[in-house]
């Protein structure tokens, strides 16, 4: 059993809006819980092999893949499962077995707090 602990990237607000992990950087300075959390999170992110995986899912049509489809990434598979294992530690994928296979997702409030959280103030 893994002691790994799951971030939690956001909390819906009324089915619609989104609310990151962390106010953007450009709001005001990050608390340490909220620097911390945000940093699991890219270091996760900050293997080339770990991007280059979620990226296949976030990309993949319907949001979702096979574990089958996106292994071609340069590496074994058993380095494949440890790197999607570190992203679903950071809170980054999900994943449902389906028979022999499992698959991936990105769930769509991850990739809008990762947008909110590096996004620059709007212009007055």
């Amino acid at each position: 059993m893994s002691n790994a602990k799951v971030l939690p990237l956001l909390e819906p607000a009324d089915g619609q809006d989104v609310v990151p992990c962390c106010p953007p950087l450009t709001e005001r300075p990050m608390t340490a819980d909220e620097a911390e959390t945000a940093a699991r999170m890219f270091k996760a992110l900050g293997d080339p092999v770990r991007l280059r995986l979620f990226s296949a899912v976030a990309s993949h049509e319907d949001g979702e893949a096979c574990v089958c489809d996106i292994s071609d990434v340069g590496v074994s598979q058993p380095t494949v499962s440890h790197h999607l294992k570190k992203l679903k530690e950071a809170g980054l994928l999900t994943s449902e077995r389906r028979g022999t296979w499992v698959y991936y997702r990105v769930e769509p409030s991850v990739l809008a707090a990762m947008g909110k959280l590096l996004a620059m103030p709007a212009a007055v």
